[in-house]
């Protein structure tokens, strides 16, 4: 493969590189002199166009190819994931243009633009040292964003416990990678599996194992690694906040599921109730089970709305992890439809937030006191967003959760996997307390005395609509989702 063939498959990465690149080079050399607002405005609609270039270059050019031994695949599947990655980074920028947290208008854009490109390269990596280096490149970008109110000391303190655990969880990555090199003699994931293929489950192969999973469930914020994520998202600036909890949620579990379910597809094991066996799938079913309980449960006693969202994610990634233990194409299909319409729905919940802190000047339960009678638009949409989070049927977050619990019921033939399933809808019904605290709050809290009606501008109440109508949609009619991700796996069968 020669150069001008790769840059042709990377082509929807080059033009959100040069994107980033013309953002910045606008808002340094023209809009200086301008107001924030103005800036934002002029940075994101130029952002956003680029973002709609590459998804367009991708729908229109669909291409398939594996260039360098995995380091960028090219496929159905992962322009699909991409696509929806550009979609919620759009989204992102259209709900920060009314933020005043900075006066960094083309650097803030532009991180966002980096990261979603390392996002890009990531669900498209099928080696191990590409996964490292795009997780990294995505990394270091949230790491800033989280950072970028230097007005507010909180947003200093969690960039800080953000980098720090993500630095400990990327060295235990790496050493678990590492190990993987060293008793396989590949850093493809397809000769990772070859290469395991029928080998004994030794320990140091478990060690591996442990580290890789250490690493990943860092980023998927998954108990016992989800330490840093309530401050995170409480600390960082909401519109940060939402694309770390939207954006970087479908990438990584993207690249978590592709790692163990191709790479370590020879130490599956199993988690069946009265069939144990040894290998990933009990250690991922012992950590969805701990982030079902301690994110549900610790969302309970929060009054802060941005840490009830960390924790509720905490919980949602036991969900999703139900859909990589399904170990199959069903598994896989249920585990995407669910990441992108939960990155959806949090990301306009997210945006709520950010109306409500903006007129308010905080996050807490409080603020959302008879948000109905102040703001009637972006309240009806914190409805389906909190009633989809709860997975309350026609929206999209019951059809998610109904397709992963499905695989999983479904992925061993005596139902091995039952006890899990009947876990996490239990926990589901847990999870309903929280999110009605919050419809009760805007529906039936009285407002602050004295309260004005808060003026909400108009593209941010469009951004909001379009977001929760995507929910309802996508709930009314699954299928249509679902078809596209089911045929992009069946072009990828042998």
């Amino acid at each position: 493969m020669n150069y001008s063939q790769l840059l042709k498959f990377a082509a929807p990465e080059t033009i959100v590189v040069l994107t980033a690149l013309a953002v910045l080079a606008v808002d340094l050399t023209s809009l200086r002199g301008l107001e924030p607002r103005l800036r934002f405005i002029i940075g994101g609609m130029l952002a956003c166009v680029g973002c709609a270039a590459a998804a367009v270059w991708m729908i229109v050019m669909p291409e398939q190819a594996n260039a360098f031994g995995g380091m960028l695949v090219v496929d159905p599947l992962t322009q699909l994931v991409k696509v929806a990655l550009l979609g919620l980074t759009v989204f992102t920028i259209l709900i920060s243009i009314e933020s005043n947290f900075t006066q960094h208008v083309g650097e803030y854009l532009a991180l966002i633009l980096l990261a979603t490109v390392g996002m890009m390269f990531l669900v498209s990596a099928e080696d191990l040292l590409m996964v490292f280096v795009s997780l990294e490149m995505t990394s270091l970008s949230l790491y800033i964003l989280t950072a970028f109110n230097k007005r507010n000391i909180k947003s200093a303190e969690a960039a800080l416990k953000y980098f720090l655990f993500g630095g400990m969880s990327a060295a235990f990555l790496l050493f678990g990678l590492s190990l993987i090199y060293g008793l396989s003699g590949a850093t493809n994931l397809g000769g990772i599996a070859a290469a395991l293929q029928g080998r004994k489950l030794d320990p140091l192969l478990v060690v591996a194992l442990v580290m890789v999973v250490i690493g990943f469930g860092f980023k998927v914020a998954a108990v016992p690694f989800h330490l840093w994520a309530p401050d995170a998202y409480e600390g960082a600036p909401t519109p940060s906040a939402a694309f770390i909890a939207s954006g970087s949620k479908v990438a990584s579990f993207f690249i978590f599921a592709k790692v163990m379910i191709i790479g370590f597809a020879g130490a599956t094991g199993s988690g069946a109730f009265g069939y144990y066996e040894s290998g990933w799938v009990p250690m991922i079913a012992i950590v969805a089970v701990l982030s079902m309980v301690l994110g549900n449960l610790g969302a309970i006693v929060q009054g802060n709305v941005k840490r009830l969202l960390a924790y509720s994610a905490i919980a949602h990634g036991g969900y999703a992890l139900l859909g990589m233990l399904a170990n199959s194409q069903q598994g896989v299909a249920a585990l995407v439809y669910y990441v992108i319409t939960y990155g959806m729905t949090t990301l306009g919940a997210f945006g709520v937030v950010a109306v409500v802190e903006q007129a308010t000047g905080d996050s807490k339960l409080s603020d959302l006191s008879g948000l109905c009678r102040r703001a009637p638009v972006v309240s009806v949409c914190m409805l389906v967003f909190m009633l989809s989070l709860a997975g309350i049927p026609p929206l999209a977050g019951f059809f998610g959760k109904f397709y992963v619990f499905l695989a999983a019921a479904a992925a061993v033939k005596n139902l091995g996997l039952l006890w899990l399933v009947v876990f996490a809808i239990a926990m589901s019904a847990v999870s309903l307390y929280y999110y009605l605290q919050v419809m009760k709050r805007i529906y039936i809290s009285d407002p602050p005395a004295g309260a004005p009606r808060m003026r909400v501008a108009w593209l941010t109440q469009a951004t909001l609509a379009v977001l929760a109508v995507s929910v309802v949609l996508l709930g009314c009619f699954p299928g249509w989702l679902v078809g596209l991700i089911e045929r992009a796996l069946a072009s990828l069968a042998p």
